[in-house]
């Protein structure tokens, strides 16, 4: 475990808080390890249905892997690593097939490998203070992994133009929100009471239903479209079988709130 990841949970929301003031909230080895267990630990824990994941302070939110273990040899080593094993293939919810709703909450700088967070986020909001920008290439490493999740979110040129400038031009929050990188953005104090408020709303509903809509929905983006809606309608066909699936109608039609059932995979 590291004191420079934080873990709290409150009313059925956890908040993952990446905390390394000396790196602007970069991670290293150690970091993407508590990072790895906390994913796990929030997948089978019945009283999380949803988690934020935002930045300590309010100059950077993350960025991205630690330069000083770059700089000692540490890259070389992980490159040679299956994608799936090296510690920055194992940082998020969607590396980690975790399939409760993420937000993230952008409170300062997303620089490089920060862009994971993003890129593999449900809803992400910023603060209006947010900047973006990738320096892989500023620093002769290969601009790969963040600007594919990317791809799949916002314009291409906006991935291109990221990835090759290398930070010499950064991304406003303004700029960020109309490629719709971000959903949202917000004075800085209110950015977590935002992202309270949202995981709040996410976290009344069928802790199966989230999981089950948002795995089909990531998922259809790895087929075409027929193949998506295949998947998709598998992932209904088996919530049939969950008592959500009556719960939902009669608390409507009874007038109360509903009693979810733990969520089951």
């Amino acid at each position: 475990m590291t004191e420079q990841v934080r873990y709290q949970k409150s009313d059925r929301v956890a908040t993952i808080t990446l905390d390394n003031p000396s790196a602007r909230n970069a991670f290293d080895f150690d970091m993407a390890m508590e990072l790895k267990r906390l994913w796990a630990e929030v997948k089978t824990d019945p009283e999380v249905v949803c988690v934020i994941v935002t930045g300590a302070g309010e100059k950077a939110f993350c960025t991205g892997w630690d330069i000083r273990s770059t700089a000692a040899g540490d890259s070389q080593q992980f490159a040679k690593l299956p994608r799936q094993e090296a510690p920055y293939g194992q940082i998020t919810a969607i590396q980690n097939r975790c399939w409760k709703p993420v937000i993230t909450a952008v409170n300062g700088m997303c620089v490089g490998g920060g862009f994971h967070f993003v890129a593999d986020s449900d809803l992400v909001i910023a603060s209006e203070t947010a900047t973006f920008f990738d320096t892989h290439v500023k620093v002769g490493t290969v601009a790969g992994l963040e600007p594919v999740g990317l791809a799949r979110r916002i314009p291409l040129e906006s991935v291109l133009r990221l990835a090759l400038l290398g930070g010499s031009e950064r991304m406003s929050a303004e700029e960020a929100l109309r490629v719709g990188l971000v959903g949202e953005i917000l004075p800085p104090e209110q950015l977590m009471p935002r992202a309270q408020e949202l995981a709040a709303k996410i976290a009344e509903h069928s802790p199966t239903a989230l999981a089950r809509t948002k795995q089909a929905i990531w998922e259809s983006l790895d087929h075409g479209l027929e193949g998506g809606l295949d998947a998709a309608y598998a992932h209904i066909e088996a919530h049939a079988e969950h008592p959500d699936q009556l719960e939902g109608p009669q608390s409507f039609f009874e007038k109360r709130k509903p009693k979810w059932s733990p969520l089951s995979e």
